[in-house]
C-alpha cells in the first residue's frame, strides 16, 4: 500500500510538471522505473501505458481550458505516433545491456534539454525559424515520437520548445497541444511494444501509482499552466533526471569510491538548487521588467 502511495506521489509530481512545462511525465516515469532496475523497453513501455489515462485526462483538461491548438495537433500527432511506433519496434529489437545504456544516455542528454531550457533560458534544439510553420511541425512530431519511445521519454523536450520556436502561441497554448498530442502517441508507442510481447514483465504496481497520481494531477496542471514558476521547476526536474540517469551510467563503466560519489551529489544538488533560484529571479524580473529597470535605475 505505501509503495503504491509513494509512485502515485511520484507520478502526481509528474504529471503536475509535464502539464504546467510541456515536458517532465515520461523522462521523469522512466527514469525512476530504470533505477529500479526494470529493463529498458519494459521501462518505455510501462512509461506509455501510464501515459495513455495521464496524457488523456491531461489533453481533455487542457482542451476545455482552451490551451489547445487543434491544427497544430492533427500536424504533430500523427507524424509523432509513425515515430513512436518505429521506436518502440527498434527498442525492442536491441540487446538489453546496450538498450540500458542508450536509454540512459538519452535521458541523460533531454535531462541537460531540461536544465538549460529553463535554468539558463536556451534552448538546445532549436528550429529554423525561416519558412513556412506548418512545414516543421510534421518532422518535429516524427522526432519526438521516435525519442520519445526509445528512451521512453523525450516527446516534451523535443515538442514543447520546438514549437516554441516554430509557432507564435504563448506557453500554455504550446503545453496544453503538446499534452494532447501525446496522447495519440502514447497509444502508437503501446502498440509497437504489444507487438513485442514486452506488455508481459510490465511492473503493474508501479504504473498503477503513476496512473493514479498523474490522472489526479492532470486537471490541477491544466488549470496551472502559465501560472506557476516555469524556470525554477523545470530546473529542479532537469538536474534530477541528470543525477540518476548519470550514477547509471557510471555504474556501468566502473563503480566510484562511495565518498565521491556522496561528495558529487552533493555538489550538484547544490548546484541545481542555485541555478534554481537564479532561473527564479531572472523569470520574475521577465515578468515584470518595470520593476527590474527601476530598482536599476535606483542603484
Amino acid at each position: 500500500m505505501w509503495l503504491l502511495a509513494a509512485f502515485a506521489l511520484a507520478g502526481g509530481l509528474a504529471q503536475l510538471v509535464d502539464g504546467t512545462l510541456g515536458m517532465g511525465f515520461g523522462v521523469t516515469s522512466a527514469t525512476v522505473l530504470l533505477a529500479l532496475g526494470v529493463a529498458p523497453a519494459t521501462a518505455s513501455a510501462a512509461t506509455h501505458v501510464a501515459k495513455m489515462p495521464t496524457t488523456l485526462v491531461s489533453g481533455l483538461s487542457h482542451w476545455r481550458a482552451g490551451n489547445v491548438d487543434r491544427k497544430v495537433l492533427i500536424r504533430v500527432a500523427i507524424p509523432g505516433a509513425i515515430g513512436g511506433f518505429l521506436g518502440a519496434v527498434v527498442l525492442t529489437s536491441i540487446s538489453l545491456a546496450a538498450a540500458k545504456s542508450s536509454m540512459a544516455a538519452l535521458l541523460l542528454f533531454f535531462g541537460f534539454v531540461i536544465l538549460v531550457r529553463f535554468g539558463f533560458g536556451l534552448r538546445i534544439i532549436p528550429v529554423p525559424k525561416s519558412g513556412s510553420t506548418l512545414r516543421w511541425l510534421g518532422p518535429i512530431g516524427l522526432l519526438g515520437g521516435f525519442v520519445d519511445a526509445t528512451g521512453g521519454g523525450g516527446w516534451g523536450p523535443v515538442v514543447t520548445p520546438s514549437l516554441m520556436t516554430v509557432t507564435r502561441h504563448e506557453p500554455r497554448k504550446v503545453v496544453g497541444t503538446t499534452n494532447a498530442a501525446e496522447f495519440i502517441v502514447a497509444l502508437s508507442v503501446s502498440s509497437g511494444f504489444i507487438t513485442g510481447a514486452v506488455h508481459q514483465d510490465i511492473p503493474w504496481l508501479p504504473v498503477i501509482g503513476l496512473i493514479v497520481g498523474g490522472v489526479i494531477a492532470a486537471p490541477i496542471a491544466a488549470r496551472l499552466a502559465g501560472r506557476l514558476p516555469h524556470a525554477p521547476m523545470g530546473t529542479l526536474v532537469g538536474g534530477m533526471v541528470i543525477l540518476v540517469n548519470a550514477v547509471t551510467i557510471i555504474d556501468a563503466l566502473g563503480d566510484l569510491p562511495g565518498w565521491l560519489d556522496a561528495v558529487l551529489m552533493v555538489a550538484w544538488l547544490a548546484l541545481v538548487g542555485r541555478l534554481a533560484w537564479g532561473a527564479w529571479g531572472r523569470e520574475k524580473r521577465e515578468a515584470d521588467p518595470v520593476v527590474d529597470e527601476t530598482r536599476v535605475a535606483v542603484d
